[in-house]
């Protein structure tokens, strides 16, 4: 599995859905999930973020913006309307309540002859495992992506079948949501340039991504510089010398790194034991597993599982 891949599998959208409504200015609301990824796409409209570091960025018809990190944050028509009057709403999908609808935006539909409508789609995505800290780190706190129109005309029609609770609608629309969310990032990694992480960089570059790709298909295989650059078709020194300056570190410290952070997704998300663990991420041993997993994270194993048990799942922060 690619990296991507592999973070992307630790999040989820749930029951969260806000489409076709209609908001007239001036208008904030207030995203008060405490999720970790917040998706939303501007149908139509727009309006400006307003993050609780004090980042403004506008969103436009046809943007879609991820926000990062469970701290509240507000969507405005205008920045100056927060401190002043303005219809105030807010979006709290994960809470008590089974569905996230428009009705949390006052059940307030879209009405096409509107000058002044704001429509969106809203997905507030749940954090199952460990995996999500990782994805987390290799974003910044709001990213936008301008988004194709058919693509936005396609993403409302399916909103609106949802809004219609018909049968399946709502695991439709989570699905699509995933595919939506799969889709933003990876054109806004590859837009990031210098900026995306260097993993993903990596995967994109001639001499490394065959090497990457070899490793991240068989983790647990005995692979050493002279078989990675093997496999890049590459000598062992312009290998070893390439990696360095694109990734940040040599090749072995990244495969530890890559191995240590599987495990600890194991750890926290299953219940195989350390000495299965070890051998799916390349260890002999549980003993070797054990000291290289305290040496990198902290914690031994066992205490690592102890503690992200107590604490809930993504708790605990990868070093």
């Amino acid at each position: 599995m690619d990296p991507l891949s592999s973070l992307l599998s630790g999040i989820r959208a749930e029951g969260s859905v806000v489409s076709h409504a209609v908001l007239t200015v001036p208008w904030v609301i207030r995203f008060a999930d405490g999720a970790p990824l917040t998706m939303i796409s501007v149908l139509r409209g727009g309006g400006t973020l307003l993050l609780p570091d004090g980042t403004e960025r506008v969103v436009s018809e046809g943007d879609t913006a991820i926000v990062s990190g469970p701290e509240p944050f507000h969507l405005a028509d205008r920045p100056a309307t927060i401190n002043s009057p303005h219809a105030a709403y807010e979006i709290a999908c994960f809470t008590t309540n089974e569905e996230c609808t428009a009705q949390e935006l006052g059940g307030i539909h879209w009405d096409a002859d509107s000058k002044e409508a704001t429509a969106l789609i809203v997905g507030a995505y749940r954090a199952s495992g460990h995996r999500h800290e990782l994805l987390l780190r290799a974003l910044p706190p709001v990213l936008v992506v301008e988004e194709d129109a058919e693509v936005c005309a396609w993403l409302e029609t399916a909103a609106a079948d949802a809004a219609h609770h018909s049968a399946g609608s709502q695991a439709l629309m989570d699905r699509l949501l995933d595919w939506a969310l799969v889709c933003t990032l990876r054109t806004w990694f590859d837009r990031a340039g210098a900026d995306a992480p260097s993993w993903y960089r990596g995967l994109t570059d001639p001499v490394l991504a065959p090497a990457l790709q070899s490793f991240h298909d068989r983790p647990a295989q005995t692979w050493t510089v002279a078989s990675l650059a093997a496999r890049s078709g590459v000598s062992r020194a312009l290998f070893a010398k390439r990696f360095t300056q694109l990734m940040g570190r040599p090749p072995l410290a990244y495969l530890t790194e890559c191995r240590l952070n599987e495990a600890a997704a194991l750890l926290t998300d299953t219940n195989l034991g350390i000495a299965q663990i070890a051998r799916s991420v390349g260890y002999a041993d549980a003993f070797g597993f054990s000291a290289a997993f305290k040496r990198h994270k902290g914690l031994s194993p066992s205490v690592f599982r102890a503690a992200a048990a107590s604490t809930g799942p993504g708790s605990l922060r990868p070093r």
